[in-house]
């Protein structure tokens, strides 16, 4: 770097090439180049003449194209630089700008470079103050950057321990989201053997109770039956023999026929005595089952709370990720790179993705209010008119929690997607993707997260041992948190095809006592129809 004769540092731009006549001159080659080089002389080259490059994006060996591949138009435009501190003349340079837009394919890689850098004077550049998970002190700021950019070996410890960051980063986002699908999975697998088990057991409740009526039956024909004989004496009957030889055809006859009635009546006893049995032991059985239940449901309980944690868990290494990455790599630009990057123009391409973002999730709601309005009403019987937001609760306290038709009822069947004979613990709901998805009756969100197969869930404990699970909603929709109150109506998620699906649809569930029912019957007893 050139000084002044009283050694302070003097700041020159290098251009893209320069002229031998500085001011002067046919313009230059057109080069792909984002912007003007700052840095020192090189040895094999005067002052202020630098090895200019085009500015190349991470990953990439070729520049980025522009828009519809077509680079920019430029023109040549003369930089004079002058120092500030000793006015000196000023140092004169034609180069060739080029006028550029694009943005990075991927979201978390991506900083705006201007087609023109901003001349910083020493001292010019403000550090960014970081918020939320990027205030860690662990985390270099802006003018940490430009320090370093001072000297070389501090310039190569920099950009490790950037790149060191960032991969901790990746690393630290991808162990916890990896250990929230495994929670979720787990949580999946217990409330699915619960359900099972639980089907299992009202099926004996209900064999039992068909038997204990078939018993009951069976004794009441059995006490009618010890009525008659009761009303039938044999002992008179063989007086009547004795002392009334005239009649004792009739008796005979009589007294056959109550030998008929006294072998018959065994056999009835008998059959009401085994049917008693079978009642019993299908009662005890079902018990048996119910007392299982309890440990089943405490099971599935612990796991969705764990894989609530590691949902939490998740989240936050994602959002500290998303805070800090994006700035460290314009960081890392800045120190490996000739061009450049300043924080307004880091903080300018924040503001332009959050833009991006807001304008691509209203294009969805949008496709979404639209993909509803277009629904038939025979579609979707009971329900509001659909759109995003919020929507009026019936008398009973409950809505449908999605528009679109019922694609698959609940009950045992071979799943789509695992091609495995089981129960499908609720009803699929199939309207367009992004739909909204709308609490089923007013709540609190014991679980939203990653639920395994369900894919992006949400759990509403609904009160009175109710509760209602919103499975494989889209990526980044569930617009709720855990131990958050809903009511009625109120949009919570968005329809997605996550988890173990084979399309856009909405897993609807109705549990009673954490055990999963069947929702058509359930809803239906409460004016809804699904």
């Amino acid at each position: 770097m050139d000084k002044h004769t009283d050694g302070r540092p003097s700041c020159q731009i290098e251009p893209v090439r320069r002229r031998p006549s500085a001011c002067r001159g046919s313009p230059v080659a057109p080069e792909w180049h984002r912007g003007l080089d700052l840095h020192g002389p090189s040895a094999s080259e005067p002052s202020g003449v630098p090895r200019s490059r085009p500015h190349r994006w991470k990953h990439r060996r070729r520049p980025l194209p522009l828009h519809g591949g077509v680079p920019g138009l430029g023109r040549v435009v003369t930089v004079a630089v002058v120092d500030s501190g000793t006015r000196a003349a000023p140092h004169c340079y034609e180069i060739e700008t080029m006028t550029t837009s694009s943005t990075p394919a991927h979201p978390r890689r991506r900083f705006v470079a201007a087609g023109v850098s901003v001349v910083l004077a020493a001292g010019a550049l403000v550090a960014l103050v970081p918020s939320g998970a990027a205030s860690a002190a662990s985390y270099p700021s802006w003018a940490d950057v430009q320090a370093a950019k001072q000297s070389q070996a501090a310039q190569s410890d920099k950009v490790s321990e950037i790149k060191g960051l960032i991969a901790d980063l990746e690393s630290a986002s991808a162990a916890k989201e990896k250990a929230a699908a495994a929670a979720g999975t787990a949580y999946q697998d217990a409330q699915t053997e619960y359900d099972r088990k639980a089907l299992e057991q009202r099926k004996l409740q209900e064999q039992a109770d068909e038997a204990d009526k078939t018993a009951a039956a069976s004794e009441a024909q059995a006490g009618q039956l010890a009525a008659q004989l009761g009303r039938s004496n044999a002992e008179d009957v063989t007086t009547d023999l004795l002392t009334k030889p005239s009649a004792s055809g009739d008796l005979l006859y009589e007294l056959g026929a109550m030998s008929k009635l006294t072998e018959q009546a065994d056999g009835i006893y008998s059959e009401a005595s085994q049917d008693r049995g079978t009642a019993q032991a299908l009662a005890d059985k079902a018990a048996v089952a119910e007392d299982a239940l309890g440990e089943l449901a405490e099971r599935a309980q612990a796991k969705m709370r764990a894989a609530q944690d590691a949902a939490d868990e998740a989240q936050s290494a994602v959002a500290a990720q998303q805070a800090n990455q994006d700035r460290l790599e314009a960081q890392l630009a800045a120190l490996t790179s000739k061009t450049e990057t300043t924080q307004a123009e880091y903080e300018k391409g924040v503001r332009a993705e959050k833009a991006r973002q807001a304008r691509i999730a209203a294009a969805r709601a949008a496709a979404a209010a639209a993909a509803a309005r277009a629904l038939p009403p025979a579609a979707t019987p009971g329900v509001p008119a659909p759109a995003t937001g919020n929507v009026p609760a019936a008398s009973s306290g409950w809505v449908r929690p999605a528009a679109g038709y019922q694609s698959s009822p609940y009950g045992l069947r071979v799943d789509p997607y695992t091609h495995v004979y089981t129960l499908h613990a609720g009803v699929d709901l199939a309207p367009a993707c992004y739909s909204p998805i709308y609490a089923a009756t007013s709540g609190t969100v014991t679980f939203a997260g990653n639920g395994g197969g369900y894919g992006n869930e949400v759990v509403l404990d609904n009160g009175g041992g109710i509760s209602t699970a919103y499975g494989h909603i889209v990526d980044g929709g569930i617009m709720v948190s855990s131990g958050q109150h809903v009511t009625a109506g109120q949009q919570i998620a968005q329809v997605g095809s996550t988890g173990w699906s084979t399309g856009c649809h909405l897993h609807f569930e109705t549990r009673v006592n954490g055990a999963a029912v069947d929702p058509v019957p359930f809803m239906a007893a409460r004016g809804i129809s699904v």
